[in-house]
């Protein structure tokens, strides 16, 4: 007789996970048929990052100028006080050296005083803190005496005003380095972004800035009515439209290469006016103009709100400066900069 047996049925334990393992393949596969594929960036979107990454390393060009303009300065000021300590010891040496030879001619004539023997064989500060030597002394040794202990005094402080600003020149080196790498750091991305446009992208950014360069110096050139504010305003212009064309390098203060600040503190030093080196110390330094309207070409222009752009007041709303990596000194429209006109400055 024939066995009618049932087929085995599977467990419910099987069947939860097979059901489950088939839901997460018809998930990933809907996952993978709805996904967009990477889309490469648009170049105008690459542009907007280069520029947003160009504006970031300017930020850090002005504190990177502001450090090494510190460091410059604490070298000098090291320099001074290690020099003025070195003429100091000098001085000390003779008058130990003066004070040694009445020792001597004491001794020729009969012994030196107990109270000079004292001295040379102690600290002079203790020596003459005891009022009863000193009658002991005559008045050309205590003369001798006293200087001595004013110049010990006065080496003892500029040696340790010295190692104050060693220390304040370590830290701003320090501080130097950090910035440097923080400018570069920027650059490169900006750089590698710029690397991902083809050719033909490439080639219209630079046919839209040429464009945009064209046009502002037909606006300066037609434009014409302003007035220099003073004629050393009218000099450090000249001086700036004969640097037109010049490589922007972050860092430089020229005469083959400028960051903004580096431009415009170069151009008014070849009018004879010494302005600070920074963008944010120079807004501080002549009479501020709040409206565009009452500038004047030579004023200086101020860009962002942290100060960090500056340039020269060229006329009819545009700016001659030095604008960023990859490009030259050039006209442009104060429109055009990337961040808001803050004020300018009359120097």
């Amino acid at each position: 007789m024939a066995s009618h047996r049932r087929p085995k049925q599977p467990s419910r334990t099987r069947v939860t996970v097979l059901t489950t393992a088939a839901a997460a393949a018809v998930a990933l596969s809907s996952q993978a048929a709805n996904a967009a594929p990477s889309e490469k960036p648009s170049k105008d979107e690459v542009k907007a990052k280069v520029d947003k990454l160009y504006e970031e390393a300017e930020q850090a060009t002005e504190k990177y100028n502001g450090a090494k303009e510190k460091q410059e300065k604490l070298q000098k000021e090291v320099s001074t006080i290690q020099d003025n300590v070195a003429r100091g010891q000098e001085e000390l040496n003779e008058l130990r050296d003066g004070l040694g030879s009445m020792a001597s001619a004491q001794y020729r004539s009969g012994g030196i005083d107990p109270s000079l023997q004292l001295f040379l064989s102690a600290d002079p500060d203790n020596y003459l803190d005891k009022a009863s030597t000193l009658d002991q002394l005559s008045g050309q040794q205590v003369e001798a005496l006293k200087k001595i202990q004013v110049k010990q005094r006065d080496l003892a402080q500029q040696r340790s005003e010295a190692s104050e600003k060693l220390k304040d020149l370590s830290a701003t080196r320090t501080e130097l380095g950090k910035k440097k790498k923080e400018v570069q750091g920027k650059l490169s991305s900006a750089q590698k972004l710029l690397n991902t446009l083809t050719a033909q992208e490439k080639a219209a950014l630079q046919q839209e800035e040429q464009r945009s360069n064209r046009a502002s110096e037909r606006q300066v050139l037609t434009g014409g009515s302003s007035t220099p504010a003073s004629g050393r305003a009218g000099a450090a212009f000249a001086a700036a439209q004969g640097k037109i064309g010049t490589p922007y390098v972050y860092g430089a203060t020229g005469p083959s290469s400028f960051d903004c600040s580096g431009l415009t503190s170069w151009a008014y030093a070849q009018a004879g006016v010494g302005i600070p080196r920074t963008s944010q110390a120079q807004a501080n330094y002549g009479t501020r103009i709040s409206s565009m309207n009452d500038l004047q070409v030579g004023d200086l222009v101020f860009f962002f709100s942290d100060l960090h752009h500056v340039g020269l007041y060229a006329g009819n709303g545009q700016v001659l400066h030095a604008p960023r990596t990859g490009t030259n000194v050039r006209y442009e429209s104060m429109s055009t900069i990337g961040g808001p006109f803050m004020f300018g400055v009359r120097v």
